[in-house]
């Protein structure tokens, strides 16, 4: 039996609510499935994300095959990146302090680029603007650099 992991569709017309789950691969899309492995929202701004980690690296382990909307989800959540330092054969506490590194570099970037775009949305005062956003850049940099020194 291929297993892979898949979305399942729920929620009103027009209003959908995703359960992420393992399933056969021969099953309908929102037919019979092995196990409900998380939930993802894309209606809410931004899109909500909630995936069991422990179950998802399990099911990865074991060999099932994400669809590329999944493969997207799990990467952004950073359970891919966390399955190949595993595999990498690095231990735990390594793999940990990684993804926690990447998962602050990813908030700050995230951060970096909202202040951006408000930059571009505002027409008034770009230049008090741009040095505020250069401000917040470089103590995201500073913080992220006293963090790897720690």
């Amino acid at each position: 039996m291929a297993v892979k992991i898949r979305l399942r569709r729920m929620g009103k017309k027009g209003q959908p609510i995703y359960k992420v789950v393992a399933a056969d691969e021969r099953s309908p899309r929102d037919g019979k499935f092995i196990e409900i492995i998380g939930m993802y929202n894309p209606i809410t701004n931004p899109a909500t994300i909630d995936i069991k980690e422990d179950r998802a690296l399990y099911w990865l382990g074991v060999g099932a095959q994400p669809t590329a909307t999944v493969k997207n989800l799990l990467s952004k959540q950073g359970v891919l990146y966390k399955q190949d330092l595993l595999n990498s054969g690095l231990k735990e506490e390594e793999v940990a302090v990684k993804v926690d590194e990447w998962l602050k570099n990813k908030e700050a970037k995230l951060a970096s680029k909202v202040v951006k775009k408000a930059v571009a949305n505002s027409t008034k005062d770009k230049k008090k603007i741009e040095e505020k956003v250069s401000d917040i850049e470089d103590t995201i940099s500073e913080n992220i650099q006293e963090e790897k020194a720690e």
